[in-house]
């Protein structure tokens, strides 16, 4: 984790009652394999990023809010939103909303697995 971030948020922690479908989840939707931590206390399935200097996060062993009800984590996809929106579904998450553009890009809700709340971020070219 950075502590050179320069935004206010520098870590993200997702939970989630079944670790397995919710990494076979995330691993399809964003492309790339999650990497298993299990140095600290509890075991945990590292995001996919790149360097110690990019805002990350993992998935842990806990109970999610109820569906769609607690905070969102909004992720970038660099690709086609429909794209995310067919990985979504195909990964057994449901897509929420339409895609919605505002100035800096466009984005849509979609529920995870574990029923966590996740936005799916483009940004403008």
């Amino acid at each position: 984790m950075s502590t050179d971030a320069k935004s206010p948020v520098v870590w993200t922690e997702i939970p989630a009652a079944d670790m397995d479908r919710a990494k076979a989840f995330y691993a399809r939707l964003l492309g790339a394999p999650l990497t298993d931590d299990n140095t600290g206390p509890n075991p945990m399935a590292m995001l996919p990023g790149a360097g110690t200097d990019v805002v990350a996060g993992h998935i842990y062993p806990g109970t999610p809010a109820s569906k769609g009800a607690g905070p969102t984590l909004h992720l970038r996809f660099d690709g086609d939103l429909a794209e995310a929106m067919t990985r979504v579904r195909e990964g057994g998450g449901e897509v929420v909303s339409d895609v919605i553009t505002i100035p800096p890009g466009s984005f849509f809700y979609a529920v995870d697995t574990e029923g966590n709340s996740v936005g799916l971020f483009k940004a403008a070219a």
